[in-house]
């Protein structure tokens, strides 16, 4: 693989948000740079990420379990395509994650401890540009890349009940419920090698009827995304990211929860090439505002690779 490749496939892979994408655990908690930075079409990508959380946190994060002490490991396979639609550029991110996990917490005064393991929830995102990047081969992406333009795009991501689920349990790695998050977001270049996205989405969720005390209803959770992008050369970038969501609140068993979401959480991504057509992902992200929820530390770390 040549350079102009190389650099090409580091830019694409940063559109999967594969370590932050692990079923319900991510509902409106995502720090996900470049979502809507495009690459050449024909452009594919395969990730393998691994992302390790401690602290106040469950892979469902709106079970009202409290108290809460957890160990979790998330492991992921991701895959991305690009393509024409309509020409604009669009891709196809596919996320089969399995999560294992220690926790402790009460429900009310109840003690609960578990140690469990399984398939969580697979996802489907399709996003597509709608100003700024319309389908290009290698030559016109690198002359996109040299001189940058604002972009808006948009993306739906769909997340299925694949995961493992066993009703007569509190806390399972699968939701068990269809979740569905149509997004809009947009780059700003401040220079050739500085830019400021933003990203607005909402999360909205299928009824879980089999859940332990009875039905689960829960409103939509309304999120935006900022980030702060310096590319330092090609195939190597970093940066700052924050968050803040809201809603979310329960309905359990026709009982209505009093837990409505106002957190906001910080966090840092890079991208770092270390052979031709490979790269390797790290992550951190903290709470910096948790009303309600999970507050944690979180550490991604991904491998992806060009093929």
């Amino acid at each position: 693989m040549g350079g102009g490749r190389f650099s090409i496939a580091l830019l694409a892979a940063a559109i999967l948000a594969a370590l932050t994408s692990l079923g319900d655990a991510v509902y409106a908690q995502e720090l996900t740079p470049r979502a809507y930075w495009p690459a050449p079409v024909g452009t594919r990508v395969a990730v393998f990420g691994y992302a390790y959380t401690s602290g106040d946190s469950l892979l469902d994060p709106s079970i009202p379990l409290y108290g809460v002490d957890s160990k979790l490991h998330h492991g992921v396979l991701g895959y991305l395509q690009t393509f024409d639609l309509a020409g604009r550029t669009a891709n196809i991110v596919l996320e089969l994650p399995y999560s294992w996990a220690e926790t402790s917490g009460a429900v009310v005064t109840t003690p609960v401890s578990r140690s469990y393991s399984g398939f969580s929830d697979a996802s489907a995102t399709l996003s597509f540009n709608l100003i700024g990047a319309p389908a290009m081969d290698r030559e016109a992406f690198q002359a996109l890349r040299a001189k940058p333009r604002a972009m808006l795009g948009a993306s739906v991501k769909v997340v299925a009940p694949t995961g493992s689920y066993d009703k007569d349990r509190l806390l399972n790695p699968g939701s068990n419920r269809w979740a569905i998050k149509p997004e809009i977001g947009g780059m700003i270049p401040l220079t050739p090698k500085l830019h400021l996205e933003a990203e607005l989405g909402v999360w909205l969720f299928e009824d879980n009827d089999d859940f332990l005390t009875g039905k689960r209803e829960q409103d939509p959770i309304v999120g935006i995304e900022l980030h702060l992008i310096r590319r330092f050369r090609p195939g190597f970038w970093a940066s700052l990211d924050a968050n803040y969501f809201t809603g979310g609140r329960q309905t359990i068993g026709g009982n209505r929860l009093r837990d409505v979401q106002r957190n906001s959480r910080l966090g840092f991504t890079a991208v770092v090439p270390v052979a031709a057509g490979h790269a390797i992902k790290f992550g951190f992200a903290t709470g910096v505002l948790t009303e309600y929820g999970t507050d944690f530390d979180q550490y991604l770390l991904a491998y992806q690779v060009l093929f």
